[in-house]
């Protein structure tokens, strides 16, 4: 409890929120790396399992192979990365994150295409369309719920992961704690670790409702359920008028 108090009280010192190291720099190192790391892994992943998921082959070895980024620790992989060319380099950070994101976008799209109706795949074949179509007006729409948790997953972790970068000289939230560590300060060790676990729980709620509204079927239901509300509502106003006008 005291280290918690002492952590709010580190919030409410000025010089922590100013110059080089202050929260809001160490937090925009954080937002950036992990967007461009979520975003490279998705421009990886993403086209590989949505032709993986409607060709249906080849994809228990792609997921294999993404899987051995979550066997190998990421903090080992951000250590041989430093010992490369690539030095103390952001690109060390993102390229580490990359592979740690990649399993669960690459898994969920790939399950997601192979979950699809494949009457809804037929009868999409049947009325002519060709891959490209049925990938973009039936398969996608239906795996997007999966694939959208499969890049919720990846973000949440990538930004806790993130914090690790520090221990190689990376940028973000993590140096704050690792700061704190250096200088045996727990006020700013506690405070480092809530500044990651309110910046994940902040993405988690962003991602969770980017999937509700990037959900095609969703919101075709909700725009169905409204205009059958609509309906009922016109239906029982004509009714009343008409009670009104048989009682006068």
């Amino acid at each position: 409890m005291d280290a918690l108090i002492e952590a709010f009280g580190w919030f409410g010192d000025g010089a922590n929120w100013q110059g080089r190291d202050g929260v809001p720099t160490r937090l925009w190192e954080h937002v950036w790396v992990v967007a461009v790391s979520l975003g490279l892994a998705c421009a990886v992943a993403l086209p590989i399992g949505l032709w993986l998921g409607h060709v249906g082959r080849g994809g228990t070895l792609a997921i294999n192979i993404s899987n051995v980024g979550r066997a190998v620790p990421t903090f080992a992989v951000l250590v041989l990365l430093f010992l490369t060319p690539l030095g103390l380099s952001v690109w060390t950070t993102i390229l580490a994150l990359v592979a740690f994101a990649l399993p669960p976008i690459l898994t969920n799209t790939y399950v997601g295409m192979r979950e699809v109706d494949p009457d809804a795949r037929s009868a999409a074949l049947g009325m002519g369309m060709n891959g490209l179509q049925v990938v973009r007006k039936v398969e996608l729409p239906l795996a997007v719920p999966l694939i959208m948790t499969g890049v919720r997953l990846a973000a949440v972790q990538v930004v806790a992961t993130a914090t690790l970068a520090a221990f190689v000289s990376g940028p973000g939230l993590g140096r704050i704690i690792t700061s704190g560590f250096g200088r045996q300060d727990v006020a700013q060790i506690v405070a480092g670790a809530i500044l990651v676990a309110a910046l994940a729980l902040v993405v988690e709620a962003l991602m969770e409702w980017l999937q509700r509204a990037a959900d095609p079927v969703r919101r075709a239901r909700q725009r169905s359920s409204s205009a059958a509300s609509r309906r009922a509502r016109g239906s029982a106003a004509i009714e009343v008028d008409r009670a009104i006008e048989t009682g006068s």
